[in-house]
């Protein structure tokens, strides 16, 4: 049985768990820790939310959002991660976890959801072009980090 259901403090080890496993799917490292996520998610300013799929009694996936806004268009969700681990794919904890973000945005009068999804990842890709998500080909993501981000803020 699927049960869809927010995060809570209790859940940062698992929730730590299935991020670094996402992450290593995708070939990116991971700095989080149990200590970040109950800090950013579980402290008095929460920096973002999680739902957990449970299925048959284990943490199957997660998603993990947080309020965007847009200066067009108002307010947002930004979905960082949707993952399901490959043992239980198939079996529509995605398209379950995608659901529950898309009525939260719609309950709380979110003009959208945005998200970001690597280019080489076809299972993702496939899975949000089923669910008619709009690629934004003419928009760039960037980043500022590292050292560079470390000589800008030198500037000030």
């Amino acid at each position: 049985m699927l049960s869809i259901r927010p995060a809570v403090l209790g859940d940062v080890g698992v929730l730590n768990a299935l991020i670094h496993e996402m992450a290593d799917y995708e070939r990116l490292p991971a700095a989080t820790t149990v200590e970040n996520l109950a800090r950013d998610g579980f402290g008095p300013q929460p920096q973002f939310h999680a739902l957990i799929a449970d299925c048959d009694g284990q943490a199957a996936g997660y998603a993990l959002f947080y309020h965007s806004y847009s200066s067009l268009r108002g307010r947002g969700l930004f979905l960082e991660d949707l993952f399901v681990q490959a043992r239980f794919r198939g079996k529509k904890i995605g398209d379950a976890l995608f659901a529950r973000i898309a009525a939260m945005a719609r309950a709380q009068n979110c003009f959208g959801i945005m998200l970001n999804v690597l280019d080489w990842n076809r299972p993702a890709l496939a899975f949000f072009q089923k669910h008619k998500v709009r690629f934004l080909d003419d928009w760039k993501t960037a980043c500022l980090d590292g050292e560079a981000l470390q000589a800008i803020a030198q500037e000030e």
